[in-house]
């Protein structure tokens, strides 16, 4: 078979056309290489080595039979420009070919075969099962329509060598890093980004996949974040290491590009940044916006007020549009006429068409293989990947795991950060809401919207004034001198005048504990709330106390400081900027 795919090398008298098929078994379509009835290439048949999930349904949902062709590169670009479908052949070339080849078979073979044609199921294909991702996932199940389309796929991806080699199938929970570049190179890129860039992080998100892939968070960074940038081992052209230098206090996006470092920097910096463990990264630049948009025939769009940026060239009337092309690009890079005109507005308008993207992917995108084979080529010539993934074979036993994830389990966050006091045209990380964002993260707490209120699990509701909170506290397996440190902060930081240290712990604990009476409740409210204590930390007496007798707080191997909450936190922190991708009603204001 060819490069091109334009069936078996040698055979003129087959035709592609007649070639693929839909399995409702795998929910991808097929090539039949064999005209006598030769079974298929099945990517569904790949089993996932150490893969939990290498004996469930990779295919998805049953679909009816579909005998259309896949297109060629060439052809199908070709016809797609003169406003072609991909409606099957009724007659012309496929059908002569088909009467004369069932001629030929009688002539020398006797009565024509017995074995009949499919017939075709009437009523509409049901798309693929598709979930959360973005920009690079959109390959994933591209190229698990067609197992013969492996090779040219492998040949459109760039890959680089980070120096960490993970599998594409882990059974933990899965941080996927995006990263979206302001380069100029690419066709029609010569009016974007910085001249003479290399290309920045211009556009970041990391997608948090659950353990159980019951749900996702993409926490978008912003890209004037000041951070450190920690040192980055880079492997050259000669096949030689250099590490370049890490910096202190400096904008995000130049862990990418800047000095020469390459996405394993960026990978790096944002591990510093979360105290999350990166598993792999995409990365793609603005022809990944444009080409997709175009293979899926647009994206659905919301502007709140007319939109008019000169920057951009974004201009939108109020209402819903579908975007696609150079307009897709303009409306996720605008900014200066929406919100403040920062790069914060722009991430919700990233965040916007992401989702809507994802959305439209489910809904519709491969319901021909055309459509399947279009998506595949756009998605794998704007991409580059770790090595961990590099392979079209990688990306789909990596998309096959995470297919379980809904659209309405996915949800868009931006890291909260604060104008930075020095640099207005900067931002820093607002620890007080990112601490335990990323806390929660780490422990795999969904960001998703609970239906019922959001309920407290530090105790009960009513809370006692800080001066009248009494409190012993010991150490019992904290960092030496977490007691008085503790102290300090409750009486300095909270007004909790009546906390004292008691030293260390009769015996070591590994979870902390406090203690208190029926009629401490308040007290014990209180102090949970401050302290971040899950409800199993909180050991109720059956008597009530004394009035001057105190609680008694003991600090365990879980305890790091104070401020720091002991459970991560299992609702989303006030004041984080938060989307559900399956939220058809956010408009760009």
């Amino acid at each position: 078979m060819d490069a091109q795919g334009r069936g078996r090398a040698g055979d003129d008298n087959v035709d592609p056309a007649d070639q693929w098929v839909f399995d409702p078994n795998t929910g991808n379509y097929e090539l039949r290489l064999d005209p006598a009835g030769q079974a298929p290439a099945r990517p569904s048949d790949r089993k996932v080595p150490g893969s939990r999930r290498a004996a469930r349904n990779p295919g998805g949902e049953v679909g009816d039979t579909d005998t259309r062709p896949l297109p060629t590169q060439g052809g199908r670009r070709g016809r797609s420009a003169a406003g072609d479908t991909d409606e099957p052949p009724t007659g012309g070339r496929a059908a002569r070919r088909a009467a004369a080849g069932r001629t030929a078979t009688a002539t020398a073979s006797g009565p024509a075969s017995r074995r009949k044609r499919k017939p075709k199921k009437s009523g509409k294909k049901k798309a693929l099962y598709w979930t959360a991702g973005v920009v690079g996932f959109v390959l994933v199940v591209g190229c698990g329509g067609a197992y013969y389309l492996y090779q040219q796929l492998d040949g459109n991806i760039s890959k680089v060598d980070v120096g960490v080699e993970n599998d594409a199938v882990s059974d933990g929970p899965v941080n996927l890093l995006i990263i979206g570049t302001d380069a100029r190179s690419g066709k029609g890129n010569s009016g974007y980004g910085d001249s003479g860039s290399v290309g920045h992080a211009d556009t970041t998100i990391l997608m948090h996949i659950s353990k159980d892939r019951s749900n996702a968070t993409a926490l978008s960074i912003p890209r004037d974040l000041i951070t450190d940038i920690p040192n980055c081992p880079t492997k050259q052209k000669d096949g030689s290491k250099k590490v370049i230098p890490g910096e202190h206090g400096v904008r995000f996006n130049t862990s990418l590009g800047q000095e020469g470092r390459d996405p394993g920097c960026t990978w790096r910096t944002v591990e510093k940044l979360t105290g999350l463990k990166i598993d792999h990264f995409m990365m793609a630049d603005f022809n990944a916006v444009k080409e997709l948009s175009e293979a899926v025939d647009g994206v659905e769009v919301c502007a709140a007020k007319d939109i008019d940026d000169p920057k951009s060239h974004l201009k939108l009337k109020a209402g819903r549009h579908t975007v696609k092309g150079e307009q897709a690009l303009a409306f996720v890079r605008t900014r200066h006429a929406i919100g403040f005109g920062s790069d914060l507005d722009r991430i919700k308008m990233q965040q916007q068409f992401l989702s809507s993207l994802i959305r439209k992917l489910k809904s519709s995108a491969f319901s021909s293989p055309g459509k399947l084979y279009d998506v595949s080529q756009a998605a794998t010539r704007a991409l580059t990947v770790d090595t961990g993934i590099g392979t079209a074979g990688k990306l789909l036993d990596f998309g096959n795991d995470l297919k379980q994830v809904d659209i309405d389990k996915v949800t868009f966050a931006t890291v909260p950060v604060l104008d930075n006091p020095n640099d207005k045209a900067t931002v820093i990380l607002d620890q007080a809401k990112a601490d335990p964002l990323f806390a929660m993260v780490r422990a795999d707490h969904t960001l998703a919207k609970h239906k019922k209120g959001k309920g407290k699990s530090s105790g009960p509701a009513k809370k006692a004034p800080p001066e009248l909170v009494r409190v012993d506290v010991t150490n019992g397996g904290g960092p030496i001198g977490s007691a008085q440190e503790t102290v300090d902060w409750l009486q300095n930081n909270k007004g909790a005048k009546l906390s004292t240290n008691a030293g260390n712990a009769p015996a070591k604990l590994a979870a902390t504990r406090l203690e208190y009476a029926p009629n401490q409740a308040d007290q014990a409210a209180t102090l949970a709330d401050w302290m971040g204590l899950p409800k199993s930390a909180l050991k109720k007496s059956s008597q009530d106390a004394g009035d001057r007798v105190p609680m008694k707080l003991v600090l365990g191997k879980d305890f790091k400081a104070p401020g720091t909450p002991i459970e991560a936190p299992t609702e989303t922190p006030d004041g984080v900027q938060n989307v559900n991708a399956d939220d058809k009603n956010v408009c760009a204001k």
